[in-house]
């Protein structure tokens, strides 16, 4: 049977950014992504993720606006914050920022056991029915403040942050793992960097930069969204 259009569209992109990976080698260190990251991707229907008057920009690598000042990650980035976490099966993987939960799927797919934290009560809600029909009901949710993580899950051995923060957020670092590793995007609305967070077996963390990087920044809960399990 010949493979629908979505299909091909979903393999074209990821042809995109495997191509694009082979272009910023310099900051990755390498020329190729995990092919785990990039099956899942060329799996999660991402036009499912989206809402529905931008679906036939689904499959470009660009990020895409998802409403309340919020966007769903250009294709290339979500797909080297996944490379850059070392997913292992079994991992326990916390999400800050589920969007629409394109990110938490493709996760999922790779790891298994997601945990994710949106702000916006409204992309939650839509993200939860989101997973829930495409087959990764499994990915648990919780509306709040993202920079408490969750602590009654932790902790985990992975940690991705989908949005800036100046700083290293206090509580995430104390929810990781000794062993574990957290990628973020750090700096102001105008320049970061996208980083990587390891912490040793003794508890001692290490910090390095990959490449620059464009997020909204992470909001607080007292910056007037909810904060409430789900």
């Amino acid at each position: 049977m010949e493979p629908d259009h979505n299909t091909q569209l979903r393999q074209a992109m990821v042809e995109v950014v495997a191509l694009h990976a082979q272009a910023a080698r310099e900051h990755l260190g390498k020329d190729a992504l995990d092919p785990r990251v990039l099956k899942a991707m060329a799996t999660v229907p991402r036009h499912e993720f989206v809402p529905v008057e931008i679906r036939p920009y689904a499959y470009a690598d660009q990020p895409l606006p998802i409403g309340w000042n919020k966007t769903i990650s250009q294709p290339f980035i979500a797909a080297v914050m996944a490379d850059l976490l070392d997913l292992q099966p079994g991992d326990s993987v916390l999400e800050i920022g589920t969007g629409l939960g394109y990110h938490a799927a493709v996760l999922a797919s790779v790891a298994g056991r997601v945990f994710s934290v949106e702000i916006v009560e409204e992309l939650g809600m839509a993200a939860k029915r989101n997973l829930a029909r495409h087959g990764f009901g499994s990915v648990k949710l919780r509306i709040g403040d993202g920079t408490r993580g969750w602590p009654e899950h932790a902790p985990f051995d992975k940690i991705v942050v989908a949005a800036g923060s100046e700083l290293i957020p206090p509580m995430l670092l104390q929810q990781l793992k000794p062993g574990g590793r957290m990628v973020l995007p750090t700096g102001t609305a105008e320049a970061q960097e996208l980083m990587v967070v390891t912490k040793d077996a003794a508890g001692k963390t290490s910090i390095r930069g990959v490449m620059p990087v464009r997020f909204a920044m992470l909001e607080a809960a007292d910056e007037g969204r909810v904060h409430r399990a789900s």
